[in-house]
């Protein structure tokens, strides 16, 4: 049984700080330092929704609701299912072909791109020899070169060689990404240890089966990280197939729906030209596979960041 001692009780109050009526609390220096950085990532937000906002707001209007009602919201009869359906029917329906396009050239340069970043990174990272690190100091200058400064030449380059007008022209620029050559030298320095590659090798592994069946499951969280940065700058590629490409069959989505702007352009630039719902359509159409792509992707890049907060 516990007693309370007067003494006891009046020791605990005296302990208390006293309450002073009328002042505040102060908030604690984190909390208001937070303030801030808490506006300017909604400030941030906006900037990127808003944008997507209107494309989605804007999918759903006639042609003449896109000029004559407020942009940010819907208009009194909104029609999405059938601006959907008449982009599908355009021109033969030749927006499909494209976005099935874009999906060939995308997925076959990101998965081409991945993978040659993960041998190139590997072996920069865990094999020493002459000229090793000029070589890599090579690879990383090239991040410096601008993409549209490379697309003259590479042009005459496939000119000669009877690629212009195909889908490697496409394709082949877009296997070539140093940054991912430097993003996974970077990541498989830390991700496969060097005990285990040398345990491997004392059970008589070779080197290529050591990279099969250790090293690029070890990379995958960085494979994927390099394939979805190759998937959206090819996906959204404009430049380079402008260039390369001459027949419309083997346009990709971006320069589709260019060729369809220009169209409305001509036809008067205004609410009677029919293909600018078409083009907002189309563009919000061709961004729904990348939100799917990072959707279900985007557990690998967790597990990679879960990885690297563990230390070794």
């Amino acid at each position: 049984m516990t007693v309370t001692t007067p003494h006891a009780t009046r020791s605990r109050a005296a302990s208390r700080p006293p309450a002073i009526a009328g002042v505040r609390r102060r908030k604690p220096p984190g909390q208001r330092r937070s303030t801030p950085l808490t506006i300017a990532m909604l400030a941030a937000l906006a900037y990127f929704l808003i944008p997507l906002l209107w494309l989605v707001v804007a999918s759903t209007k006639s042609n003449e609701d896109l000029f004559n009602t407020f942009g940010l919201w819907f208009s009194h009869a909104p029609q999405l299912l059938g601006n959907v359906r008449a982009t599908f029917a355009a021109d033969n329906g030749v927006f499909v072909r494209w976005m099935l396009n874009t999906v060939l050239y995308a997925v076959v340069s990101s998965v081409g791109a991945a993978f040659l970043a993960a041998c190139a990174g590997y072996g920069f990272a865990k094999y020493r020899f002459r000229g090793h690190k000029a070589w890599f100091n090579l690879v990383v200058g090239t991040i410096m070169v601008p993409t549209t400064a490379l697309a003259i030449p590479t042009y005459l380059l496939f000119a000669q060689v009877g690629l212009v007008d195909t889908p490697w022209a496409v394709i082949l620029p877009s296997l070539i990404n140093p940054f991912g050559l430097y993003l996974m030298r970077i990541y498989a320095e830390d991700a496969v240890p060097d005990s285990l590659l040398e345990a491997a090798r004392i059970d008589g592994a070779g080197e290529l089966r050591i990279f099969a069946t250790i090293a690029l499951r070890l990379l995958t969280p960085g494979l994927v990280t390099v394939l979805l940065f190759t998937l959206v700058t090819t996906w959204n590629n404009y430049f380079l197939p402008l260039i390369m490409l001459n027949n419309p069959r083997l346009y990709p989505v971006t320069v589709g729906l260019s060729s369809w702007a220009a169209q409305a352009q001509d036809g008067g630039g205004g609410a009677s030209s029919g293909m600018f719902s078409l083009v907002v359509t189309g563009s919000l159409l061709s961004i729904i596979p990348l939100v799917l792509a990072f959707l279900f992707l985007q557990r690998y890049w967790q597990a990679g960041l879960a990885t690297g907060a563990v230390k070794q």
